[in-house]
């Protein structure tokens, strides 16, 4: 079974000019944990987490997440929201990305998953994004075609 067989084709994407404040408000609505960032030609350029939004608003030092009663001023990192708001996710979004291709195999999709702890891999056919397969696809599939649940 193919990649094209079981990926999502009706995605929401957005651009690396979207706002921060944008961003979240999307994926928030669509209850979604990442999104794919397409220029004006459809072709990716990179993908935004929930996580890469998420740690902007903490410091960049390790004691931190572990001893969070170091933080004195915790109404500056509540600040730091309203500085987010505005900048552009391109500031924060994943450039490097694993992708896949519509004409792959399922099985390839689960495995490059697992050894990159990841839970979604966009689909690029011909340097283009044409749509996104999850680790819920590739397992349902799996149950389904090859268990026979």
């Amino acid at each position: 079974m193919k990649i094209r067989n079981i990926m999502t084709t009706d995605v929401t994407s957005i651009t690396p000019d979207t706002t921060y404040a944008e961003a979240a408000k999307l994926m928030h609505e669509h209850t979604i944990a990442s999104i794919p960032v397409t220029d004006k030609t459809g072709t990716l350029v990179g993908i935004l987490s929930e996580k890469d939004l998420f740690i902007e608003l903490y410091p960049k030092y390790d004691e931190f997440y572990e001893n969070t009663h170091l933080a004195r001023r915790q109404e500056e990192m509540e600040d730091k929201v309203n500085d987010l708001r505005v900048k552009p996710i391109s500031n924060y979004m994943t450039k490097k990305v694993l992708t896949i291709s519509s004409d792959d195999p399922i099985m390839k999709a689960g495995g490059l998953m697992l050894a990159h702890h990841i839970h979604r891999l966009p689909v690029v056919d011909e340097g283009k994004f044409i749509g996104i397969v999850s680790r819920e696809d590739v397992f349902s599939a799996v149950l389904k075609f090859h268990l026979g649940f």
